[in-house]
């Protein structure tokens, strides 16, 4: 049996190191792509499975087209590809500061992940299958005070990769949207407030893995945070209004220090 060849954005740490190292475990050839090239090296040397590395920006669309013709030239087309790079920042409409944290964070979660899948949907149509995985979250399902920004852009995720999965469900390619809670990475390091389900980011890999494998079309990891999803989509606006009035807010500030 050949070694499954995965390309994974959002490489160098929390989610997208883990699952690097899980599907590393399993011998998979892997294309690691984040903004950092001393941590994909630093990851890259660790690794005694085949990877190769490339240093980009999700939000440069030749960037990633470059580094998706290059794997496809190398080992041909991939079996997943998985659109992991994100941000998040708090945000508050009300401050014209926070415009353009706004447009980054949707830059880079919504549009990244059209950049990451575009370059690679030709040669997967032609290969007549693989599986587009697009991380998105729970805090897409319903709109969080102070986290405007990136409830949007992961709302937007969540429609895009429903979209994207009715469109290519007659050219054997799958599409997984995998909405998690809280997984314990630099991104909520930073939270100071209770993460109910808080999840390890290598018990995360793997449950990931084992949904991309079955090829789920949506799941919520890790399930008690599914159930709490469920319940987040029934409740009218009303209830959802008072309840969340004084939740707690992620720390204010620009997206660029993540």
């Amino acid at each position: 049996m050949s070694a499954l060849k995965v390309f994974i954005t959002g490489a160098s740490s929390g989610i997208g190191q883990a699952l690097t190292e899980h599907y590393a475990k399993e011998g998979a050839i892997i294309g690691l792509a984040a903004r950092r090239q001393d941590r994909l090296n630093t990851l890259q040397d660790s690794l005694t499975t085949e990877t190769i590395i490339y240093a980009l920006d999700v939000r440069d669309a030749g960037a990633l087209e470059a580094a998706a013709l290059d794997f496809i030239a190398r080992f041909g087309a991939p079996d997943i590809v998985i659109a992991n790079a994100g941000v998040s920042a708090g945000t508050l409409t009300e401050n014209k500061e926070d415009i353009d944290t706004f447009k980054g964070v949707i830059d880079i979660n919504l549009l990244g992940m059209v950049h990451t899948f575009q370059p690679f949907i030709a040669s997967m149509k032609h290969a007549g299958k693989g599986s587009l995985v697009g991380i998105a979250s729970v805090a897409g399902i319903r709109g969080l005070p102070g986290a405007g920004a990136y409830s949007a852009s992961k709302a937007a995720v969540i429609s895009y990769l429903e979209s994207l999965r009715i469109e290519l469900s007659l050219d054997g390619i799958n599409v997984t949207t995998i909405a998690p809670g809280y997984i314990k990475t630099p991104m909520t390091d930073i939270n100071e407030y209770p993460m109910p389900f808080l999840m390890a980011p290598e018990v995360a890999a793997k449950k990931f893995a084992s949904a991309i494998a079955k090829k789920k079309r949506f799941i919520v990891i890790p399930w008690q945070m599914g159930v709490l999803a469920r319940f987040m989509r029934l409740l009218p606006p009303r209830l959802w209004d008072f309840m969340m009035m004084h939740a707690p807010r992620k720390a204010h500030a620009n997206w660029d220090w993540l």
